[in-house]
């Protein structure tokens, strides 16, 4: 399943799409682990920073899909998480002993939508393998 494909599940029905969202987004710990295996006496503040990137990308996934904009957007929907959650993802890092410039962000969040793309794709294989 397409990154895209994902999203636009998730903002078909915005308030059923929230609640799909929730649940479907991968638990916080778990993004802390694969992103920051080494932080572990600082847990609590990357996990802060892992759950609000996180919140951002479904957010800004659901708007751009709520308006139908899902295609070539990328670039936009970015700096929309950034200006959403950059500066207190910076911050939250720091407080962890991280330093995260803007493009080390831009790289986390880039890992986080990799992450939710990746955690749809094995069903998805499996039922189009079933259908042919």
């Amino acid at each position: 399943m397409s990154f895209v494909s994902v999203l636009e599940t998730i903002g078909k029905d915005f308030e059923k799409g929230l609640k799909w969202a929730a649940e479907y987004a991968l638990p916080v710990e778990k993004l802390v682990a694969l992103l920051f295996p080494a932080a572990a006496p600082v847990a609590g503040e990357v996990a802060d920073a892992t759950s609000l990137i996180q919140s951002a990308v479904l957010l800004v996934e659901q708007k751009y899909a709520a308006a139908g904009r899902q295609s070539g957007t990328g670039a936009e929907k970015l700096a929309e998480v950034l200006l959403l959650a950059g500066q207190t993802v910076a911050a939250l890092l720091a407080k962890a002993g991280i330093a995260a410039n803007a493009s080390y962000i831009q790289k986390l969040v880039s890992a986080v939508v990799a992450i939710l793309n990746v955690q749809q794709a094995p069903e998805t294989e499996a039922a189009a393998g079933a259908a042919a």
